[in-house]
Formats: structure tokens, sequence, C-alpha cells
């Protein structure tokens, strides 16, 4: 997990690979993206990597049920190269990806900077996750959330990208909250939990952000024949606390909220200890809600996010 030579912490390897026998060091490298021409990479090397160790390191598991081996056992060619890059432009995207200096420029000097990591539409308790970090004992008065989305391609059956943008743009015209930041990340989630909570802190300290809101299970993934989950519900939480300083950064663990039928939402705890009636919606019933046309409940999802998911399922059926 740390750099040869330097010692320095990152996340996860983002690495170039191929299958073309023929590419050789000193070779230049056209590199491009949906008949984009975006750079020339002179190749200084060109490797069999160890993929047993790679899936190991990074995943903590070899097993194919994990999508980050799957991806690197079945997906990734069988060389990586490496060498010095000369970009000509940015990738044209469906949904626009401020870069990290546009992103640093809209952000309010000097002031806490909490970022929010989702890859999914925001509901209601994830709202109410965020606007409560904004008051964590750690953070200071006057700080500003940044909800930034991981907007790449994900699993087979997540929501598309462009869908889940659409979702972001339409709440962000509706809360109309200054305090409340919007931008994209061109970033497709691996499910390495402990692992991708650095890769991310690292990521968001360079758009920067001061504090990072890190989820029970972040980037958690289970076994489809098991149900076993390949980390602990908290290890990426204490993994990302135990490196924060070295990272520059600070965290701010997700509050577990639930909604309430007397106080709306409030934290789990509060909820237990008033003896507090919890209403619930799983993932599951929500689909099919969206599917059939029912009402779906306020206190679950905004009506603006609601439409947009709607619009798509239907259209996809």
């Amino acid at each position: 997990m740390r750099l040869p030579g330097s010692g320095l912490i990152f996340g996860l390897p983002v690495v170039l690979d191929t299958n073309n026998e023929a590419v050789k060091e000193c070779d230049k490298v056209l590199l491009k993206y949906k008949g984009q021409n975006l750079g020339v990479l002179e190749v200084e090397s060109k490797w069999m990597p160890n993929k047993a160790r790679e899936v190991k390191d990074c995943y903590r598991t070899s097993s194919l049920e994990h999508p980050g081996v799957q991806m690197v056992a079945m997906e990734r060619g069988k060389y990586y190269i490496g060498g010095k890059l000369w970009g000509f432009e940015l990738p044209k995207r469906v949904f626009p990806c401020a870069t990290p200096a546009e992103v640093r420029a809209m952000l309010p000097a000097k002031q806490d900077v909490v970022v929010f990591q989702c890859r999914n539409p925001v509901h209601r308790a994830h709202y109410e996750l965020f606007t409560r970090a904004l008051h964590a004992p750690n953070v200071r008065t006057g700080a500003v959330c940044l909800v930034h989305p991981t907007c790449g391609p994900t699993q087979d059956d997540d929501i598309p990208g462009i869908v889940r943008y659409h979702t972001y743009e339409v709440l962000k015209a509706e809360l109309g909250n200054a305090n409340i930041k919007w931008a994209y990340l061109p970033y497709s989630m691996h499910m390495a939990g402990p692992r991708e909570a650095i890769q991310h802190m690292l990521i968001r300290k360079n758009y920067g952000c001061t504090h990072f809101i890190v989820g029970r299970d972040m980037a958690g993934s289970k076994s489809c024949l098991s149900g076993e989950d390949f980390y602990g519900i908290y290890d990426a939480q204490n993994f990302a606390k135990e490196h924060a300083a070295e990272l520059g950064m600070q965290t701010v663990p997700s509050a577990d909220v639930v909604y309430t039928q007397e106080q709306g939402y409030v934290t789990a705890d509060v909820a237990k200890g008033q003896g507090l009636h919890v209403k619930k919606l799983s993932g599951t019933k929500f689909r099919q809600m969206l599917r059939s046309g029912e009402d779906i409940p306020e206190w679950f999802a905004f009506k603006s996010v609601v439409k947009v998911l709607r619009d798509h399922t239907q259209q996809s059926t």
C-alpha cells in the first residue's frame, strides 16, 4: 500500500493494460477514448503483473466473486505498461466533470469542505447524513459540503451514470442550498473496502476537501454464494481514520440515521433509546414501487429524483 522508494501511501493501482505483444519500450502509443485522441504515452516499461498478488493486496481476497478481482483477472490485459504521458485534451463525456482546479476554485477559501461520496441517487437519508456531517465536532462553523458522486461504470445492476447524473442535477436545483456544492467524478468503483477509502481520500484531497464522510461498509462487497461480506462493516472507517493524519485529512463517520413516525429522522441510538417507531422501505420494494407507479413516500425519496428514476425505469421496460 506504499510506493517503493518514497514510502508514500496510495490506494489502488491505476494502470494501462494491453494484450498487444508488439508494444515495446521506447514506442509511442496513442491513447484514444471513443474516437477522441487524448494523448501519447512514451513507453518506458512493459511487464506481466503478478495479478494473484495484486488482487490479494488490493481486495484482501482472490475470489472471482469479488467484482474487483474479476475485473483484474478477466478484463485487464496480459501486460501493464508505463511511461511519460503527453495529454492533448480531456475526455468528452455525456455528463460534465469539473477538474480538481475547477472544483477548488468554486469552494470557499479557508473553510472546511466535507465531501460526500456516493454512487447511487441521493435520497432523504443521504441528505440527512451529509447535512448532519457539517455539524460534526471536528468540523468548523461555516463549512460546506461537496456532494461528489462517482459517475463512471459500476456494477451490472446499477443505475447508468447518465441517469444518476440527472437525479443529482434535479436535486441540486430543488434544494438550492448554497452550503451544498456539487461536482462529478469520472471514476469506476472497485468495491475495495478499506483500500478504496484511502483511494477516495487521496482523490478528494486533490479536489480541495478537508473532511471525508466514511460510510459504514464503504465500497463493500459480498459473496453471491455464501452471502458473507468480504470486509467488516467498520473496516473502511477504521482504516481511513488510522491513515487520515498522514493524508492531511479528517474523517467524519457517517451517522446511522432512521426515519421515525414521531420525530422524523433521528439517529438509530435515539430511536432505540426513546422507543420510537421506525419506518423502513427496502431497496427492492422501492424499485418495485418505481415500476408499478405506486406513490413513494416523501420521507424516503425526493419527488424530483423519483420522477427521473421512474422515467428511466419505464423506458427500460
